[in-house]
């Protein structure tokens, strides 16, 4: 199957491009010597603090911008081959509170981001999901998915030979922004953790092992496709002890909208689902007969020493 791109020939936009997963898909953008890439973000700090790291760098341009701005955003995809979404409103409880922000920038960013790629021709649009899009039980959650969905039917306003639009979707990235280890590493200052439920499980992933799978799904996509890595999962209480083994654990009871366990793939979307050596890909058009459904309590759990060595690199 031909390739959608060929990085040295390609212009790259990343919203949300100073982010932990942005500023991870630089760096392997950079292996391939791309023709440029371009960093969407509305932080001018971040974007300041950025071009320090990435000084080295002469294809590297810093938009100032933010994707609920149509004009900006359209304006700054002009000549863009792939687009990486990354943008979005991602703390459950700010969504909770601030509801309408949510969905200004979850919802109508991606309506923004998916309108100007096709009025700019880009080649691929590929948007960053989340395991809490599935079964949704709060905002953060239903804003995804319904990104999820306007990615996905987006082809139909492309056409077969406009934007291919697709979706990656994954649990939980070790040291990313707002995950537990940060936290638990802030927490065992103090001497005392805290977990909301004892058999609470989450999948967890490497943002190195993302950021690849990202690119790599965008390289093969037909458009219309939902793409899940393969992931290991564990519980919370496991994790914690593995990060800070000498704190003590405190039970604080499980919050408004947080799941015991989470999902990647729901049974209904299994009918649609193709299994290949490293991940699982959702399509609509494509019915294999299959039924399962992919959660953090029935996949395989990773053990304590796996897990140590996963998280070696943050001590």
């Amino acid at each position: 199957m031909e390739p959608n791109f060929y990085p040295k020939e390609s212009e790259f936009l990343i919203t949300g491009g100073t982010g932990s997963l942005g500023k991870t898909l630089v760096k392997l953008l950079q292996r391939y010597k791309p023709k440029g890439i371009r960093i969407y973000s509305r932080d001018e700090l971040k974007q300041w603090k950025l071009r320090q790291q990435f000084a080295e760098y002469d294809n590297i341009a810093y938009l100032l911008g933010d994707v609920r701005d149509y004009t900006r955003l359209e304006r700054a995809m002009n000549g863009v081959d792939v687009v990486f979404h990354c943008a979005a409103m991602k703390q459950v409880p700010a969504c909770e509170t601030d509801p309408e922000e949510a969905v200004k920038t979850n919802i109508h960013g991606a309506q923004n981001v998916m309108n100007a790629a096709i009025n700019n021709n880009v080649k691929v649009v590929m948007n960053i999901s989340t395991d809490k899009a599935v079964y949704p039980v709060n905002l953060y959650g239903a804003t995804k998915m319904a990104a999820e969905k306007l990615f996905i039917h987006g082809n139909v306003y492309s056409g077969d030979y406009g934007t291919k639009f697709s979706c990656c979707r994954y649990g939980n990235v070790l040291g990313s922004r707002g995950s537990i280890i940060p936290l638990f590493l802030e927490q065992q200052k103090t001497g005392v953790i805290t977990i909301t439920h004892p058999k609470m499980t989450r999948f967890f992933i490497r943002l190195e092992e993302v950021a690849q799978f990202v690119i790599n799904a965008a390289y093969i996509t037909d458009g219309g496709q939902i793409y899940v890595p393969k992931m290991k999962a564990m519980k919370v209480l496991d994790a914690a002890k593995v990060i800070a083994p000498n704190a003590a654990i405190k039970l604080i009871g499980i919050r408004p909208g947080e799941k015991l366990h989470e999902c990647l793939i729901t049974k209904e979307e299994s009918y649609h689902a193709t299994e290949k050596k490293n991940m699982y890909i959702i399509d609509q058009n494509v019915n294999t007969g299959n039924e399962f459904t992919l959660d953090s309590n029935s996949v395989t759990q990773y053990t304590e020493d796996d897990f140590r060595e996963l998280v070696k690199e943050f001590f």
